[in-house]
């Protein structure tokens, strides 16, 4: 019975953690109804591999890595599958909105998905979802200097991009 132990443990965290896994999911696939996919994947495969969790490190960060890992395997397994035409009309809004913040934070997640993936994914990281330069380093699996200076130019990036569409 003890081997039951840290399933059941950890169930509530893991729960806690679903809106930021959904968050992350959100900004790597652009997608709601994949993410919401990609979440349930996650949480599939953690529950299946809870006994590869060492109690003592951090649950956010070994569920994040899953995900992660999981994003991009289908990207590789996806890029062998023909599907249909990604400029399909019904993903399109009727309406346009009439709020300039609405307007304003449209235009900032547009930038943010114009960028590169590994500075789109290190800045959702760090600066949205709030991990530290150290856990991102770990999710990511790459050098802390790494993660500051992606997280640096993916903030100047964005910024030159926001600067260029008010200029327009």
């Amino acid at each position: 019975m003890t081997d039951q132990t840290p399933p059941r443990s950890i169930i509530p965290d893991v729960v806690d953690l679903i809106p930021a896994l959904r968050a992350y999911a959100r900004s790597l696939s652009r997608n709601q109804s994949d993410a919401d996919d990609l979440v349930q994947e996650t949480l599939l495969k953690a529950i299946a591999n809870v006994d590869k969790f060492q109690p003592g490190t951090r649950l956010r960060a070994w569920l994040f890595t899953i995900l992660r890992n999981t994003f991009y395997t289908r990207i590789r397994v996806s890029a062998r599958e023909r599907t249909g035409a990604a400029d399909c009309v019904s993903g399109e809004m009727s309406v346009q909105p009439s709020q300039e913040w609405t307007v304003r934070g449209r235009e900032l997640m547009a930038a943010i998905d114009r960028l590169p993936p590994h500075y789109r994914e290190i800045l959702i990281l760090v600066v949205m979802l709030g991990e530290s330069y150290e856990e991102a380093a770990r999710i990511c699996d790459c050098a802390i200097g790494t993660v500051k200076s992606r997280v640096s130019r993916a903030r100047q990036l964005v910024m030159n991009d926001l600067e260029g569409t008010e200029e327009a």
